[in-house]
């Protein structure tokens, strides 16, 4: 007898249909053989499987099983299809028939034949409300990922007998209520408050500034100046993600198993922080099988790359197209896949080996050599793709001593100058793509940031003056319109422009 169950795999952020073909005839040795490309994960399956269904108490056919995962040339990875394969099973047998022909079944099974937390469920879903199926069959682990998707009804399992039940009619399953991605999206929690930043306040202002347009940053200076610190109090002045947004960044933890079990849906911008041993593949994606690096898992959130000149320059290198397009495009024998990296850059470095070239109160003990092969570690290319270059100097031990006087802001209160910033974006893209000031094009700063006289005439003069690129020209008046934005200003006026070129580096500071 043949059955047939609709399942699913993923094919970078998106899901695409598997029918799942189990045939078994009345005769044949005992054998149980899968095919249709299946990686190892599948190929166990078998043993998942067999142990499953005899310690659900139904009966393991003794005969000949042959599955089929189609379409064949495509390769299939991961213990998803599990519970299809199981259902198969049960249908070819004949030991229940049930009608599945309107629903798409997703899963992982134990040995004794529960259903476990399975990566991928979100694009699952969809694929299911895309290609008009009516029900979805989740692990009840998955069930509030699940749920956020309308327009399909989700039904949690939380083992293969409770399914087998349900489709015999001995038991009743109601299906999961739908979670709006709204009421959930919360705003990011920061390791520290900007109150808690003592002085710095040019760096906390380019911080602002980055945070409302999504640009890149770099901040350069000596050990103990709060470089890391204000790097990590960023995210609490981050705006808070639209619900298309935390679609995207949900999707990308859900293949990569990074969601949370329980968990519904990504609330907040991402911070990640790799380490600087970390390999290109970590950091930009890829593998056998292309999953994504940590520059996907920074989609719509921010990437902190501490000691920045420390990591391998192979590596630094490999982001500049990420940084340009916003995507990463992985190609390997097996098949190409891209995988969305629209990220906020925070680089940190120390001036030089021992860090304290340039200060007023330590000597540096680099030889002239040493700093400027430290400082060079990182390609002028990379330097010229970030926005804002923000010196952070030492603070005076006085400070430290001293009791904070007057008022001091707090990251909600920053964050909501922020918001207002990113909303009048929001406003100004609303019939394009774009998200914010840092992903116009060279078309769209001419359409969207019509510059005076006076605002040309001083760029013009900058850009001579300061041999800035092409690249460099165009940063600047976005940077400038996103400091307008702050001021609430429909216009860029001369002061905007010249606060976005006090974040230009000189030539001779790459």
């Amino acid at each position: 007898m043949l059955a047939k169950i609709a399942s699913g795999a993923t094919v970078g952020l998106n899901a695409t249909l598997i029918e799942v073909e189990v045939d078994i005839p009345d005769e044949g040795l005992p054998s149980f053989t899968i095919v249709g490309l299946p990686d190892k994960a599948v190929e166990e399956a078998k043993e998942r499987v067999r142990s499953a269904i005899k310690n659900t108490g139904a009966d393991f056919p003794s005969t000949r099983i042959t599955v089929n995962l189609a379409p064949a040339d495509l390769p299939k990875v991961g213990p998803s299809y599990d519970l299809p394969i199981a259902l198969g099973i049960l249908i070819a047998s004949g030991q229940i028939k049930p009608e599945v022909s309107d629903s798409l079944f997703f899963g992982e099974l134990s040995l004794d034949g529960s259903l476990r937390h399975t990566n991928g469920i979100l694009p699952m879903t969809y694929l299911a409300r895309e290609k008009g199926f009516q029900k979805v069959i989740v692990p009840k682990l998955n069930e509030k990922e699940a749920a956020v998707v309308p327009g399909v009804k989700v039904y949690p399992i939380e083992n293969l007998l409770e399914l087998v039940r349900f489709f015999m009619g001995t038991i009743e399953i109601t299906p999961s209520k739908k979670i709006s991605f709204r009421t959930l999206l919360t705003q990011s929690e920061a390791e520290f408050d900007f109150s808690e930043v003592i002085g710095q306040e040019h760096a906390k202002r380019a911080l602002e500034i980055a945070a409302s347009g999504n640009h890149n940053i770099f901040l350069k200076g000596t050990p103990g100046s709060g470089k890391t610190m204000l790097a990590r109090a960023l995210p609490g002045i981050l705006p808070r993600l639209t619900e298309d947004e935390a679609l995207e960044v949900t999707k990308i933890y859900s293949i990569t198993g990074n969601l949370l079990s329980g968990q519904a849906v990504v609330t907040t911008r991402p911070f990640r922080s790799p380490h600087h041993t970390t390999s290109r593949i970590g950091l930009i994606g890829g593998g056998s099988n292309p999953s994504p690096g940590e520059i996907s898992l920074a989609h719509r959130g921010v990437l902190f790359l501490d000691e920045f000149p420390e990591f391998p320059r192979h590596v630094l290198e490999s982001l500049r197209q990420p940084i340009e397009d916003g995507v990463v495009s992985i190609s390997r024998a097996k098949g190409s896949v891209t995988y969305p990296a629209s990220f906020l850059l925070v680089s940190a470095s120390n001036p030089c080996p021992c860090g304290y070239f340039g200060d007023a109160k330590r000597a540096c003990k680099c030889f002239p050599g040493q700093i400027q092969r430290y400082q060079k570690r990182v390609s002028g290319p990379i330097m010229d793709r970030i926005d804002l270059h923000v010196d952070v100097p030492s603070v005076e031990t006085q400070k430290l001593v001293e009791e904070k006087k007057g008022k001091v802001e707090t990251s909600h209160e920053v964050q909501k100058r922020v918001q207002k910033a990113r909303d009048l974006q929001t406003k100004r893209f609303k019939k394009t793509k774009l998200k914010s000031n840092s992903e116009m094009s060279t078309r769209d700063v001419k359409s969207f940031c019509p510059l005076s006289p006076e605002c040309r005439t001083m760029l013009l003069s900058a850009a001579s003056s300061m041999n800035l690129t092409a690249r460099s020209y165009f940063k600047v008046i976005k940077v400038a319109r996103t400091v307008a934005d702050l001021d609430a200003s429909k216009e860029i006026s001369v002061n905007h422009i010249a606060e976005a070129l006090q974040y230009r580096p000189q030539e001779d500071d790459y």
